[in-house]
């Protein structure tokens, strides 16, 4: 018995120490031009762009990236000080939510931060001298090179190899197909070809950046689908299509990744 509970304990350290490993592990997009967006899209028509060299995170932050930031400011989201943070269970109609901001992190730490607003994940940044990715580098990294809207070997009919999805028909029953209800830890899935994990699915991240239909309006973006989405509603787990929502909104299938300049 006490040889199981060595093993046991000596499989969890392993585990959340490689997590822990990818979440500080950033990937080097070199500067060059590059193809994004989509024939068939008006917001984010097929394109090439130029950017500069970019460090991106390997994986969406965690509670535990963001709960040191929050220990050492004493910072409150604004899902704390307003107690209007949305959240899913399952029963309720497509595209609804229910208000509630009572969610614990226990157990979850090694899971992307959600329940966070655009606003907070931008006074995460500035206190860790990090900043989000723009539009087009979240996609010319998810992308990694692939001319279609997935990254080589990411197929719609496999893309659950690689994305924490909702695989029901709808939300009024449960789905735990992929083992995961909502979130899944970071890094479960198989990573893109760059080492990027969950660019698609596990939660919605979000960009700096406008596209023409916000007629300047202060919204926010968020791109790469989320553990809600499933292939009959959201349909949002690929590499050109671009959520908005209004920067001071906190939803369960909202996070994001950080980026760091060279």
């Amino acid at each position: 018995m006490a040889v199981n509970r060595t093993g046991i304990i000596l499989l969890f350290i392993l585990l959340y120490s490689g997590i822990f490993a990818q979440e500080n592990r950033f990937i080097k997009i070199p500067a060059g031009t590059y193809e994004v967006g989509l024939s068939t899209s008006v917001e984010n028509p097929l394109r090439k762009v130029t950017v500069k060299a970019f460090f991106i995170a390997a994986t969406e932050l965690t509670n535990t990236a963001f709960e040191t930031f929050v220990l050492a400011t004493g910072y409150k989201t604004e899902a704390e000080r307003f107690k209007d943070a949305l959240v899913f269970e399952p029963g309720l109609e497509e595209f609804q939510w229910l208000d509630d901001s009572t969610g614990g992190i226990t157990g979850k730490m090694d899971h992307p931060v959600t329940g966070i607003s655009f606003t907070d994940a931008l006074a995460y940044c500035k206190w860790a001298g990090v900043r989000l990715p723009t539009l087009d580098e979240w996609e010319i990294a998810a992308r990694a090179g692939s001319p279609t809207t997935y990254f080589a070997g990411a197929t719609y009919e496999n893309i659950a190899r690689y994305a924490n999805i909702w695989h029901g028909f709808d939300h009024l029953q449960s789905d735990t197909t992929d083992g995961f209800m909502y979130t899944a830890p970071v890094a479960r899935f198989k990573p893109n070809p760059l080492g990027l994990y969950d660019v698609f699915g596990n939660v919605f991240e979000f960009c700096s950046g406008a596209l023409p239909r916000d007629k300047g309006r202060r919204v926010a973006h968020a791109r790469g689908g989320s553990w809600w989405c499933s292939k009959n509603a959201c349909n949002f787990f690929n590499g050109t299509d671009i959520g908005s929502v209004n920067p001071h909104a906190s939803f369960s299938n909202l996070g994001f990744r950080v980026v760091k300049e060279q």
